[in-house]
Parts: C-alpha cells; structure tokens; sequence
C-alpha cells in the first residue's frame, strides 16, 4: 500500500473514531473512547441506529486497512 494510501485511510479512520465519540457521547455523556471498543455493553449505543451505522462505516475503514495490509 502506498504512503499516500495509508495516510488518508488513517486520517479518514481518525476522523470516523472522532465523529462516532461525538455521536456516543450525546447519546451518553460519560462515554469514554475505551468504551466505544463494547459499545454493547452500553445499551443507549447498541439500539441507537446512528451510532451503529457510523459505526459500520469505521469497521467498513478498519476492514480495507486490514485488507491491503494483507495483500503487502
């Protein structure tokens, strides 16, 4: 995977983690970014359509990330 690659994947992951924690955290405001890594264990999050879409849209991100760093 190119550096220019790799970059903008990292900063569109960066950027999604950071839009998932602001939609969390008016959803709960006590969330914690740790939290987000169970967000099943909170139950405001695991019903919250919002929260679950953003948050297949970062595992969509984390899943190429994986996959071209598979294919190196």
């Amino acid at each position: 995977m190119s550096e220019a690659i790799e970059d903008l994947l990292e900063e569109l992951i960066t950027g999604q983690r950071a839009r998932l924690l602001g939609i969390a955290r008016r959803i709960d405001p006590e969330i914690t970014p740790d939290d987000l890594l169970q967000p099943h264990d909170h139950a405001g999050l695991a019903g919250h359509s919002d929260y679950q879409f953003e948050d297949g849209i970062l595992a969509g991100y984390l899943a190429v990330r994986a996959a071209l760093r598979a294919k190196r």
